[in-house]
């Protein structure tokens, strides 16, 4: 029960520590999602048809929600272990009896609500710009979920590893953001030449944004139960791995 409550309590405060700035943690990535949206929407709509009867803007706007999930996911749990670390108030988390485990669970809890929070705000935004369809909506539930969960974890890495700002910064710029852009967020990755496809199979979040796209128009470019093992393999590794460096106390005790 004890450590129930120091996760619970670690988790509030992750929460409320987005929440409290949520004009730059929520408002601004709502508004650069919408700005792709009208840029990227006027310039291909009516010249772009992916799936039969989808238009461009209908097709687009999934996408940027899932980026919007991914991306701040990433940025809750690798912020705030670095500016906890930079501040030096890390200490008091590292005085409390709080296990591996409850670290786990708050940081990548608080990446969780924080990404899906945007998700929504991005979703409820651009969706005055086409009509939405859900046509298997569980697939949207359990790709975002699992999304927002491998990107905190993901981001529970880089902010163990990252001493300062530019180094999580250059884990972002470097990583997440290649990583983001070429999964298929904008087209489809059928309309790229062979290597590019191929390489496009490789990257984990091309199959979080397929599978989270399947649940609004019941088609994909593969399986949903493909992306689903991939996306949910990459979860178990991801966390194993930020399980085992909390563990190790790894660049947090001297």
């Amino acid at each position: 029960m004890t450590a129930l409550a120091g996760a619970r309590t670690l988790f509030l405060k992750e929460v409320l520590r987005f929440w409290k700035v949520g004009f730059q943690t929520v408002a601004a990535p709502v508004l650069t999602a919408m700005m792709y949206l009208l840029i990227f929407g006027h310039v291909m709509q009516g010249r772009v048809e992916v799936f039969p009867g989808v238009g461009y803007t209908s097709f687009l706007i999934p996408g940027l929600v899932m980026m919007s999930v991914l991306q701040n996911a990433f940025a809750n749990s690798s912020s705030s272990l670095v500016q906890s670390k930079i501040t030096g108030n890390l200490v008091f988390l590292l005085l409390s009896p709080l296990s591996h485990w409850a670290w786990f669970v708050a940081y990548v809890g608080a990446s969780v609500v924080r990404g899906l929070v945007v998700g929504t705000g991005v979703f409820l935004v651009t969706v005055w710009f086409a009509p939405p369809s859900f046509a298997q909506p569980l697939w949207i539930i359990v790709f975002a979920v699992l999304g927002a969960g491998m990107l905190g974890a993901l981001g529970l890495i880089a902010g163990l590893w990252a001493d300062k700002f530019d180094q999580m910064a250059a884990f972002q710029n470097f990583i997440i953001m290649p990583m983001t852009f070429l999964s298929g967020v904008f087209y489809s990755v059928h309309s790229l030449p062979p290597f590019w496809l191929q390489a496009s199979h490789l990257n984990p979040f091309f199959y979080m944004i397929d599978g989270f796209r399947r649940g609004f128009f019941g088609s994909s470019d593969v399986s949903p139960w493909l992306s689903l093992g991939v996306v949910g393999g990459s979860f178990l590794l991801v966390s194993a791995i930020a399980l085992r460096l909390l563990k190790t106390g790894y660049k947090l005790r001297a």
